[in-house]
């Protein structure tokens, strides 16, 4: 058996939850914000019909559900000036119609001088946000090429291409709505904003942010039921297990990959990546063979060979944490 075809011991789902991490810091929150959300929503999903598909997608929708925000970082950039600041505080919104526009208006052109972001503002209102629209579009597209390109099926990529989709239709993809969204995609629209809140401003606070969404934003029955049970679920997230205990013991999350597929996973975070900032594609790539050459010429064995070229693939994973001002700095 060659190299590329043993086990190396990784599961796809522990190179993901590492790879989350990353994303966490992207969206202005503290690492482990995207895995208790899966938890929330895992737990959760034990008070309802939640198949046995439907739970292995769980982990993947959660973990991957914030990853496009690579692909639309130019564009809320641009818009917005610092990306991770504006995705940390739109949390706090209900983010669709006026209160979604309010909120855009206050954070337009921010760092930019008044003039330019009169001007912004003024195309933002004229466009009816259409851009932004066109970001969040490719965010999701982006990601479903991600999980198509991990083999992880249609209904992990089906969910993520409605992350941005809302109960009452009014998200992306427009007119989709209600039950016509994934059952994971709706657990993980829940979970992900209830996390923040109780870990911010206790249970109660969770539960009022799904109750004041409840039936625009979040499936109504999914609401009745976390508010039910949300001290019990809140409480196991806080007091419980180690989060990548549990990865280590849920039987749907054992999915090891050889050295041929943990490459192809590396390649995939590194693309990504490299998507944060313009101008960068193939970097990572690059970088890896160029890194695994040296560590060939100097006479390493193969299999540290192997670990030089993959350090290469996810060296610049920080990038997701750093604000565009640090990247564009750094490529000029």
């Amino acid at each position: 058996m060659t190299p590329a075809e043993q086990d190396t011991g990784v599961t796809l789902a522990e190179l993901l939850a590492a790879y989350s991490l990353a994303t966490d810091l992207g969206l202005g929150q503290p690492m482990e914000h995207l895995l208790r959300a899966w938890r929330i929503a895992s737990l959760l999903g034990e008070h309802v019909d939640l198949t046995d598909e439907d739970r292995a997608a769980l982990f993947y929708v959660a973990v991957l559900s914030w990853v496009g925000c690579v692909a639309d970082t130019p564009e809320v950039a641009s818009w917005f000036g610092d990306d991770i600041a504006f995705r940390s505080a739109s949390f706090q919104v209900d983010f669709s119609g006026l209160p979604a526009l309010t909120f855009m208006l206050g954070h337009v052109g921010t760092g930019r001088p008044a003039l330019h972001r009169f001007g912004q503002a003024t195309t933002l209102v004229a466009t009816r946000a259409k851009g932004i629209e066109r970001g969040l579009l490719s965010h999701c597209v982006s990601t479903s090429v991600l999980a198509d390109r991990l083999g992880l099926g249609p209904a992990v990529g089906t969910a993520v291409r409605q992350f941005f989709a809302r109960w009452d239709g009014s998200g992306v993809p427009s007119g989709v709505a209600g039950e016509e969204i994934t059952l994971p995609a709706r657990l993980v629209h829940l979970a992900d904003v209830v996390e923040v809140f109780s870990r911010t401003a206790g249970v109660e606070a969770a539960v009022a942010v799904a109750r004041a969404r409840r039936g625009t934003k979040f499936d109504p029955g999914l609401v009745d039921v976390f508010c039910s049970v949300a001290p019990e679920v809140l409480g196991a997230v806080t007091d419980g297990p180690d989060v990548h205990e549990m990865i280590s013991a849920d039987p749907l999350l054992q999915d090891r990959l050889t050295g041929r597929e943990l490459d192809a996973a590396l390649e995939a975070v590194a693309d990504f990546t490299d998507l944060r900032s313009p101008g960068r594609a193939g970097h990572s790539r690059a970088v890896a063979a160029l890194a695994g050459q040296a560590a060939g010429a100097t006479g390493l064995p193969p299999e540290a060979v192997d670990t030089v070229r993959r350090a290469g693939l996810v060296h610049d994973i920080g990038l997701h944490g750093s604000r565009p001002r640090s990247w564009r700095s750094r490529a000029g």
